[in-house]
């Protein structure tokens, strides 16, 4: 490792099927006013809502309903959510779902009290909040984003066609986060895959960068492995415990910050993504999905000796007698075949993308320059054609 780095994380855990006693402990340390975020009717239906309803008012907790989070929150909802929380003097943000939801109440909580437009300051501008900020605890339904135990908020801005996820510091962390493998088992087989993918891609964002002998890269190579094992067990029998146990605590390892410690990082299949979510609003592991073999490949050259590697830790291809090149196609096809076998979305037309909008998807992808390549605009119209 040659990289110098300062490492903190905050949110503290509470993992297993009693996972939810958590939040009575937790409840006394915040005031009386708490905003209870969730997407659907899901969370009603499984009893979820009931049980932490129950919770908060034997608590003495005043509870302010903010239901209707989408899977790619908007500015207008972020609005909206401010101007709620501020009003009613909120103490405490409780997130109940997915990544989404729980990015979104983390967008809410330093926007609440900021005079300006939140969007422009936090997502266009990149600036870190000088405000109050509101606590937010987390209630886990859909793993994935890693967002119960990491500063990550991602909007979205359907007027301007942007999305834009903004890694806020230790301040906007989650307080807490209660992680139930339960709670998922209700999650239709779609968003569990879409959700799969994006931990794998997640890792991989950090994994495919940088040339030391890294401390990190030798703990996703693991996740990975883990994370491919399980998914297998899960895409088949979804209400297994032990598999959707494992892969929740993986998505949290796999975007706490732990593993991109004293490294270069990409991500640019995530800039590719959100370029593509915000011109379909379609799910955001899918969008990963469907770019991130076509990136890849357009890359594997210049991080050649990482793509091997990865061919033959992760996957278990048989180097002897190979050329680098070789084995690492070897590992993308090992991938691909896998995410077949999962079910994932395999191409952009898949998603409703039409050529016609190719231009405005290259113009709205931050081009970043920690992997082992930076993209040309001309590059990203390629590898968005070659996704087709």
């Amino acid at each position: 490792m040659l990289g110098d780095f300062t490492y903190c994380n905050p949110t503290r855990l509470y993992f297993g099927r009693n996972a939810l006693d958590g939040l009575k402990q937790e409840l006394p340390k915040y005031g009386p006013n708490v905003m209870l975020t969730y997407g659907g009717g899901s969370v009603k239906k499984s009893g979820l809502y009931d049980s932490i309803v129950a919770i908060l008012k034997s608590a003495g907790k005043n509870i302010v309903d903010l239901p209707g989070v989408m899977s790619n929150p908007t500015s207008e909802k972020l609005i909206e959510g401010a101007r709620l929380a501020r009003e009613n003097n909120v103490d405490l943000i409780l997130a109940v779902g997915g990544g989404s939801v729980c990015d979104y109440s983390k967008a809410v909580s330093v926007s609440a009290y900021y005079d300006g437009d939140p969007w422009e300051k936090y997502f266009l501008k990149m600036e870190e909040p000088e405000c109050r900020i509101i606590p937010v605890g987390c209630v886990l339904t859909m793993v994935g984003t890693g967002s119960e135990m990491n500063g990550g908020s991602v909007i979205t801005n359907h007027a301007q066609k942007l999305k834009i996820g903004h890694v806020f510091g230790d301040s906007v962390f989650p307080k807490f986060s209660v992680l139930n493998p339960e709670y998922t088992f209700t999650i239709p087989q779609y968003q569990m895959v879409a959700g799969f993918f994006d931990i794998m891609s997640h890792i991989m964002e950090q994994y495919f960068s940088g040339t030391d002998d890294n401390t990190s890269d030798y703990l996703s190579e693991g996740l990975m492995r883990s994370l491919v094992h399980s998914s297998r067990i899960a895409a088949k029998n979804p209400t297994d415990y032990e598999a959707r146990s494992n892969i929740m605590w993986t998505a949290t390892w796999a975007l706490n910050t732990l593993v991109g410690m004293a490294k270069t990082q990409d991500w640019e299949v995530h800039m590719l993504g959100h370029a593509v979510g915000a011109f379909t609003n379609a799910t955001h592991g899918m969008t990963l999905a469907a770019v991130s073999l076509a990136y890849y490949r357009h890359i594997m050259n210049d991080g050649l000796k990482k793509f091997a590697r990865f061919a033959v830790n992760v996957w278990g291809v048989n180097p002897e007698g190979k050329s680098d090149s070789q084995v690492a196609d070897e590992g993308l096809k090992a991938l691909e075949t896998w995410m077949r076998e999962i079910g994932v979305v395999m191409s952009l037309k898949e998603l409703g993308v039409t050529e016609d909008m190719y231009g405005g998807i290259a113009d709205g992808t931050f081009i970043l320059e920690g992997g082992y390549r930076k993209l040309t605009r001309e590059e990203v119209i390629e590898i968005l054609k070659e996704s087709m």
